[in-house]
């Protein structure tokens, strides 16, 4: 949204400020120029709960996934550096 700062009057700022901070972008500007941005601030102990399943039937674990091959194991057991 943007919003020409010669045409707004106060009564209006708390109806910019609730656009905000329900996530839209408020473009301040002057003579079709913007100069300003409008944004809500962020919490830093406001943390958004963190939501699992996102990778769910996107990847696919190799059925032999936790055998180690035979050459890896012999580099180990037999010394080298």
């Amino acid at each position: 949204m943007h919003i020409d700062i010669h045409e707004q009057s106060e009564d209006r700022l708390t109806r910019l400020v609730k656009h905000a901070v329900a996530g839209e972008e408020i473009i301040l500007d002057s003579n079709r120029k913007p100069i300003a941005k409008l944004v809500p601030l962020k919490h830093k102990n406001r943390k958004q709960p963190r939501l699992g399943g996102q990778w769910k039937g996107k990847v696919k674990i190799a059925e032999d996934f936790d055998e180690l091959p035979n050459s890896f194991m012999a580099f180990f057991c037999s010394g080298n550096e």
